[in-house]
């Protein structure tokens, strides 16, 4: 008993006074602290390795398609690595903005009219110092569609402008009607189910330079616009491959989400105020044919598309807007080699909503799924300035269509 007496006396006085020299002089210039943060520093490396870091899902709907991208784009097999301090869904999502450089681009504006007697502003970044294509009948055309309320000034799209011209291309931005600070002739705007803008923008490019191929890229609502697009056109397109990113699928679903409450709190209202301030600032055109003041009171989405976008495009219910805006609908008449990238964790496109069993079904349809990115986010790397996961895959995919898409012409 004296000796076990002793020996605890012993080990609380060597116990105490380790901490009395070591802890006194704060955790991070003590042994213990200095073990905590190793120790921390080690959980959370093994937790972001196992759990965070993934290759993401390829998906298609036939092996020709499958192989191409396998061999022609090494990014759809690469591990995703998003950057470590902020891998979260929603942080990716509201940072991207912020911490992602803004290339600087200079633009040429063309504002072309509509049949309804409107116009288009279209940012054309012509890429006349192209060494790999100095003939600018010939060099590639890659058209852009921006999100909900963005124009060709979003950080993504200067992204995408800057990897079509380390590639060569030319590239022109589609806005769509009223947002980049164009005059609204008559008394209409856009929405994802009505391509006939598009369409003419594409047409007009075909025929402006008639031997240069074309491919386009969508991100979120300018993607599901431009999937509705080849839904409806099928084979009549002069687009030889096409890109969505972040699309939302099913509108109903995309809605549902983004109502909860967190979500509606960081980006619904913040979304809806956006769409309501491109309608102040065309009130004296919109005014003539719709109730302004009752399209300023909508607190979410819904709310706006019940009472401005449906009304505008004249269908009968919201519901029935909605189902015509859901591009899942109309995959299957896709007949473009399409590739689709969505993060899992998508709040704006739930995970749930991807057309995963929709894409099995048509071989001209890719599908490439990273366990995290957000919307519109994807950023890599300790400090994301320069690129993005989805750059990558931008610029990888658009060279593959432009310089090896013969291989794509009979998808099966």
């Amino acid at each position: 008993m004296i000796s076990l007496d002793l020996n605890f006396n012993v080990l609380t006085r060597d116990l105490s006074h380790y901490l009395e020299n070591q802890v006194k002089v704060g955790l991070f210039g003590s042994g213990v602290g200095l073990s905590l943060v190793l120790g921390f520093s080690a959980a959370y490396t093994c937790y972001y390795l196992i759990s965070v870091a993934k290759k993401p899902q390829l998906i298609s709907g036939g092996k020709q398609f499958y192989q191409f991208l396998k061999e022609q784009c090494p990014v759809v097999s690469e591990t995703y690595y998003p950057t470590f301090w902020c891998w979260e869904s929603r942080i990716q999502t509201l940072l991207r903005p912020f911490v992602t450089a803004k290339p600087g681009v200079v633009y040429r504006n063309e504002l072309i009219k509509a049949a309804d007697g409107g116009q288009i502003s279209v940012d054309w970044f012509d890429n006349d110092g192209s060494l790999a294509y100095p003939n600018p009948a010939t060099r590639p055309t890659v058209l852009l569609l921006p999100g909900l309320t963005g124009t060709s000034r979003e950080s993504y799209i200067l992204h995408m402008v800057q990897q079509s011209r380390d590639l060569g291309y030319r590239c022109v931005v589609f806005n769509n009607r009223g947002v980049s600070g164009e005059t609204l002739l008559t008394p209409r705007t856009y929405c994802a189910a009505n391509t006939e803008d598009l369409e003419t923008v594409i047409d007009h490019i075909q025929k402006t330079y008639e031997a240069a191929p074309m491919m386009a890229a969508g991100v979120s609502m300018g993607g599901m616009m431009l999937a509705n697009y080849l839904g409806r056109k099928g084979r009549k397109t002069c687009l030889k491959g096409v890109m969505v990113f972040s699309a939302g699928w099913d509108v109903f679903e995309c809605t549902a989400s983004l109502e909860k409450p967190l979500d509606r709190f960081l980006f619904n209202s913040y979304l809806t105020s956006c769409l309501q301030a491109s309608v102040h600032r065309h009130r004296p055109v919109l005014e003539k044919c719709y109730d302004i003041d009752h399209v300023m009171k909508a607190k979410t989405i819904r709310e706006f598309d019940e009472r401005f976008t449906s009304i505008m495009f004249g269908y009968p219910s919201n519901d029935d807007y909605y189902r015509d805006a859901s591009p899942v609908h109309k995959l299957k008449s896709v007949q473009v080699p399409m590739l689709c990238l969505n993060a899992a964790d998508d709040v704006f496109s739930p995970s749930h909503a991807i057309p995963v069993e929709a894409v099995k079904q048509n071989p001209h349809l890719a599908l490439l799924i990273t366990c995290h990115g957000g919307h519109i986010g994807f950023l890599e790397g300790l400090w994301p300035r320069q690129s993005t996961y989805m750059d990558r895959v931008f610029k990888q995919f658009a060279k593959a269509v432009i310089e090896q898409g013969g291989r794509l012409k009979d998808l099966s």
